[in-house]
Formats: structure tokens, C-alpha cells, sequence
């Protein structure tokens, strides 16, 4: 059996941080959940760890760690039998990463990220930053190419020698491949020209450029080549409307063979893993398909398929191989957990980083040593969270008015009948192939934390319930989609759980787009609206994304936000009816937002400074489309809940 050890002072490194441990916090809160808790300081909610995309070397003697602290970006290495701090590197002023991985043991690769202007917008750039541990050196791959994209990974030699990348070089490129000798000074070559409509390059495990595949002139073009000698060639050009697998994505091509892994749909519109003769692109066998859920991804071991995610309402893998599915079932059971994920491992398996959580727990990471059977604490993601204080959310499944099953997750204050309360209904963003699950959710937990009912809605077009539901989307924001959240507010009155009188919509990014429109639509539902980062301009908006794609990728997102070619998008843009007002209103935004501008809120707070009702404005300087900073974070909470306790209080 596995002993749990947990150590003092876990990964206090770059800045003083409380040990709170956090185990076995969903049964603790579920046995008091009619014991109503004392109010959690926000602070707590927005205090995170330091530390994230941690990753174990490959002999397991070294983590990597991406560190922010006072705002600068570090990468951080830490040894694991102590966690103590080997080194760190800063990145530079400006510069933020996105993520860190091992090319063998002693080499990294970091990709950075850093905010710059096309034609006066603001986008960002991104590159590969390659760091030799043994002697400190520090360089950005591929100086001599400019580009919007840099960071792209395509492969990396096991030995960490070289490494290719696929590269966009300005906005009216497509991608091509970079072979990058990962030493100080060594050779850059183009390895693979763009070709007209490829946007994905995949190489197989030896590192050579197999397969390329991209929408272009509303058809799917899949290029491929059996060596690295051969020339590519289209092996498949699918238009829209002939075909049915409109899901494609090679995730491993065998070496010196024709044959590929691939995840794509099946006869029953859900996402399964086949092994395909990629050069006639035809099945071999099927390797995995859920009867019920879309697959997210593969674990690979090897180069060959160890197991499968999907997600029902949380995060689950289907194991191929049985004693895997042993070790997840043992470290559940030391855990005391609802979720359980080895995050990274040495190659041997001798030494793992596990991660541990769930719905009412932000979770925590953990060394495991399994020769040893033993467990120490490495990090807990919200250290001063008390978790036992925290609601436990579930399912529910309500029925659209239109016939349509709509998934959901409810979460009910503790400490409080579930009957007349105040409900937030709490839309996710995307909005398209993007849901909700059972997962920790720190805005969800400030609001039942402080008496409030939340729903969020997993409306038609969201992710991972196949492809007629995800369909049931096009062309229905502000239309079908909307009515989905109406009809969750619906059931929640029906249900008891509500009153009718006390419903606000609060959300982030396409959630705030719905947030606004909801008060604007139906202004006799809702009490008030709170919009993070919403759109309010639809075809502003798409002209702003454009930038981002190619053409064809262009059009395509275009029809499936418009749905009819003549629809007007002015007919479901907040802004347009902004004047009318007659709800109050949070609106906040990141000044830094590259993927909803701040043009967005100042449409909307120009087309309202004469309506009835003048929204509440919260700009934040230094932020993006979400939060880097706690403190802004916590102010954001602030704010959002001085404005429910005005307009919609929970007592």
C-alpha cells in the first residue's frame, strides 16, 4: 500500500507561501455541507502558486518549472528529492512563457511570448528560447527568421539534438518547418517549404516531415510522402458537404511505414483513435471509440498508444495497458481524490509528478517514488484555500425547448436550502467545440461561497458530445444558443432551486458576450449582467479575426458564427441595442486583450452612456483576456460581487 508523506515547507522557492495541505477535501466538505461556512477571503481564491507546466527530466533527477513572480517570468529547476531550487533564468522584461520542455536532460526549450503591432493592432509573437543546463547559455532559435509564430513543435530528438518547428513567418504566410540543432551556434535549415493551404505539419518518430494537412478552398487537403526523399503529394482533397470525418488529426506516424494514428470520427459522429494506411488513407483497424464521448487526446509511450482521454463531466482515460490503469487505481485510493494524473514521469518510471483534485479541491502535485511506495507533497496550485469550506458541484440535464438535452453543473451553497436562492448562470467561453465539467473553478466557488446558486450550461455547439450537437451551434449565437441558457434558468425555477426574481448572468469571452445579450434580449428574466472580455460587435469582431487566419480558415469560422450567408450579425450584437439598456450592467475588460480587443468594451460603453441604465466600468491596464496578477484577479471578484450584492443580494 502507498504511504502519503508530506514535507514542511513544500516549494517555498522564489517567495514566501502558507503550507496548507490540501487531501481528501471533497468527503470532509460533503459531510458538513449543511454547516453554512464563513466567508472565504478573496484573496484566497486569487493566491496562486507560483509555479506551473512542471516537468520531470527524462531521468527523473531534475523538474522544470515555469515560476512568475512580481510579474517577471522564470524558469525554474528544482530537484525533486528536496525541492529545493537548483537555478533559475529569467526571461526578460516583456517577455512571458508559454511552456517548458525537456530536449534530453540537460537541454530546454521555452517558448515566450511577447505582445508587438501589425499594421497599429497589438498580437503577439512567439519563439523558442534554447537553454544549456551545463553551461548556462541562453539563445532564441532562429534569429534570422522573423516571424509571427516561432514555437510550434513539430519534433524533438530523444537525445535533444535537434528539434524542427513550424514557423509563420507574417500574417499572409502559411507554415514551414525549421530543423534546429539544439547546441549553441548550430545550423538552422529550412527542412519544408509552406505549401498553399497547410497549416499542420506531422513528422514521424525518426523526425522526418511526413504529412501535411489544412483547409483550403472549403476543402479539407491532406498532403503526404512515404520518405523524406519523396516528393509530397495531395492524397486527399474532401469538400465540404462530401464528406463526413469532419475531424482529422494525425497524432503519430510509425517510422518506416505508411502507417499512422489517427483521431477522426466515426460512423457515430464521435471522435475515436484508428490506425490508418496513411498513403491510400484508409483504416486498418479501430483502436478506440467511445460509445458516448468525443476522444481529447493520447498518451503516448513509446510511440505507441498507452491510453486515451475523453470527458464525460470530468477528465477520464481509457487504459490499453492494464497495469497503468493498477497504478492510477492505487494512487486514487492513497489520494483520497476524485481525479488522479501522473503529469509528467522519468522514461524509466522511477520517479513521477502526480497531480490530485477536483470539483471542490484546486488540487495539489505530488512526487511519487514508486520503489519506494512513497508520496511527498511538491506544490498545491490555491495554497490558502481551505478546501473542506468549499461547495461540491453536480450534474444536472434539462431539456430545451426545442427537444435538446442540455448537460449542466449545478453548484448549491452550503449551509442553505435549495430552494428560492439567488442564481448566477455562468456561461463558458469559446463558444464553439469549447464545455464545462466537473473541475475546480475558482469563480464559481467565490460566488457559492457567498450564497449563490451557479449554473453553467454546456449549450448546444459546445465540445465533446459529438458532432450533431456541435453542429446544433452554427449560426445560433445570440439565437438557439442563448435560448439554451433561458431554458437552464427555466429548469432551475421549475426545479425549486431558483426564484425567478433573482437571476444574473455572469460570464468571460463568449460567456460575457452572453452575459450582455441576455439582459439586452430579455431584460424581463434577469436582474442584471456581468461581462468580462465579451464581444459586443460580431462583425467587428470577425474582421479583427481575420487576421489571424488564412482565407479559406477565415470564411470558414465566419459561416459558422453566421450560419445563413445573409444574416445580419448586427441583429445579436449588444452593442447595436446598448442604448435601450434597462438592466444594470458590470462590463470589464483587459487592456492588453489580443484576442478580444478593448475596441469591443469601448463600443459598448459608447453606444450606453445614454442609456437608462449606464453600465459599471473596470478597465484593467495590465491585463490580457484573462488575469496574470492576483491582485487583479481578486479585484475582479470584488468588484463582481459588490455589484450582485447591489443588484441581486444573496440574503
Amino acid at each position: 500500500m502507498l504511504r502519503v508523506f508530506r514535507v514542511a515547507a513544500p516549494l517555498v522557492l522564489l517567495c514566501a507561501a502558507p503550507a496548507v495541505a490540501q487531501g481528501a477535501g471533497a468527503d470532509a466538505a460533503s459531510a458538513s455541507a449543511d454547516i453554512r461556512p464563513q466567508p472565504i477571503d478573496l484573496s484566497a481564491f486569487a493566491k496562486r502558486s507560483p509555479f506551473s507546466h512542471t516537468r520531470l527530466s527524462p531521468n527523473g533527477k531534475v523538474v522544470v518549472t515555469k515560476a512568475v513572480v512580481d510579474g517577471g517570468h522564470y524558469v525554474a529547476l528544482i530537484d525533486p528529492a528536496d525541492n529545493k531550487l537548483i537555478r533559475r533564468y529569467s526571461v526578460g522584461g516583456g517577455n512571458e512563457i508559454k511552456w517548458v520542455r525537456w530536449a534530453g536532460n540537460n537541454k530546454l526549450l521555452v517558448s515566450l511570448t511577447a505582445t508587438g503591432q501589425v499594421f497599429g493592432d497589438e498580437m503577439q509573437f512567439s519563439r523558442l528560447t534554447l537553454v544549456e543546463l551545463d553551461t548556462g547559455n541562453m539563445q532564441v532559435l532562429g534569429e534570422k527568421y522573423r516571424t509571427i509564430e516561432g514555437d510550434n513543435l513539430v519534433h524533438v530528438a530523444d537525445d535533444g539534438s535537434f528539434a524542427l518547428v513550424a514557423i509563420q513567418r507574417t500574417i499572409y504566410d502559411y507554415p514551414s518547418v525549421v530543423r534546429y540543432e539544439l547546441t549553441k551556434g548550430g545550423e538552422t535549415d529550412i527542412v519544408q517549404r509552406p505549401i498553399e493551404g497547410v497549416w499542420t505539419w506531422v513528422a514521424d518518430d525518426a523526425g522526418v516531415v511526413r504529412l501535411g494537412m489544412g483547409y483550403h478552398h472549403r476543402a479539407l487537403r491532406i498532403y503526404y510522402r512515404d520518405t523524406a526523399n519523396d516528393k509530397f503529394r495531395l492524397i486527399e482533397k474532401i469538400k465540404e458537404g462530401e464528406f463526413e470525418e469532419k475531424f482529422w488529426d494525425v497524432s503519430q506516424i510509425v517510422s518506416g511505414s505508411s502507417q499512422g494514428y489517427v483521431l477522426r470520427e466515426g460512423e457515430s459522429g464521435r471522435v475515436g483513435l484508428y490506425l490508418y494506411d496513411l498513403s491510400t488513407r484508409e483504416p486498418i483497424e479501430t483502436v478506440y471509440e467511445h460509445p458516448e464521448y468525443d476522444l481529447d487526446g493520447v498518451i503516448w509511450r513509446d510511440d505507441k498508444p498507452l491510453g486515451v482521454y475523453y470527458t464525460d463531466d470530468r477528465d477520464r482515460v481509457h487504459w490499453f495497458d492494464p497495469e497503468y490503469d493498477k497504478l492510477y487505481q492505487a494512487l486514487g485510493s492513497a489520494l483520497g481524490e476524485e481525479e488522479v494524473w501522473v503529469a509528467s514521469r522519468a522514461e524509466d518510471d522511477s520517479r513521477m509528478i502526480v497531480w490530485a483534485g477536483g470539483a471542490a479541491d484546486p488540487g495539489a502535485y505530488y512526487t511519487f517514488t514508486p520503489a519506494e511506495k512513497r508520496l511527498d507533497l511538491f506544490m498545491e496550485l490555491r495554497p490558502q484555500i481551505d478546501e473542506t469550506q468549499l461547495a461540491k458541484p453536480r450534474p444536472v440535464t434539462y431539456t430545451a425547448r426545442d427537444g435538446t438535452k442540455i448537460r449542466a453543473y449545478l453548484t448549491l451553497p452550503r449551509g442553505r436550502e435549495a430552494k428560492d436562492l439567488p442564481l448566477v448562470i455562468l456561461p463558458h467561453g469559446g463558444p464553439y467545440g469549447v464545455r464545462d465539467k466537473l473541475d475546480y473553478n475558482s469563480e464559481v466557488q467565490v460566488l457559492a461561497n457567498r450564497g449563490y446558486a451557479v449554473l453553467q450550461p454546456n449549450f448546444r455547439g459546445s465540445g465533446g458530445y459529438g458532432e450533431a450537437f456541435f453542429e446544433l451551434g452554427t449560426g445560433q449565437i445570440g439565437r438557439a444558443m442563448q435560448d439554451d441558457l433561458d431554458d437552464a434558468m427555466d429548469w432551475a425555477v421549475k426545479e425549486g432551486i431558483a426564484s425567478k426574481d433573482r437571476v444574473c448572468v455572469v460570464g468571460s469571452s463568449y460567456g460575457g458576450y452572453a452575459a450582455l445579450w441576455s439582459v439586452i434580449r430579455n431584460p424581463e428574466r434577469y436582474r442584471c449582467a456581468a461581462s468580462f472580455a465579451g464581444v459586443t460587435d460580431w462583425d467587428l469582431m470577425l474582421k479583427y479575426d481575420r487576421r489571424f487566419f488564412s482565407r479559406d480558415a477565415g470564411k470558414k469560422w465566419a459561416q459558422r458564427v453566421e450560419g445563413e450567408e445573409e444574416f445580419d450579425l448586427d441583429t445579436v450584437s449588444p452593442y447595436r441595442l446598448a442604448g435601450t439598456l434597462s438592466r444594470p450592467v458590470l462590463v470589464a475588460h483587459g487592456k492588453l486583450d489580443s484576442n478580444v480587443p478593448i475596441s469591443q468594451f469601448n463600443k459598448f460603453k459608447n453606444a450606453a452612456k445614454n442609456a437608462p441604465v449606464v453600465p459599471v466600468e473596470l478597465v484593467f491596464e495590465d491585463e490580457g483576456h484573462g488575469f496574470d496578477k492576483p491582485e487583479n484577479e481578486q479585484k475582479w471578484y470584488e468588484a463582481l460581487l459588490d455589484f450582485l450584492a447591489q443588484h441581486n443580494p444573496a440574503d
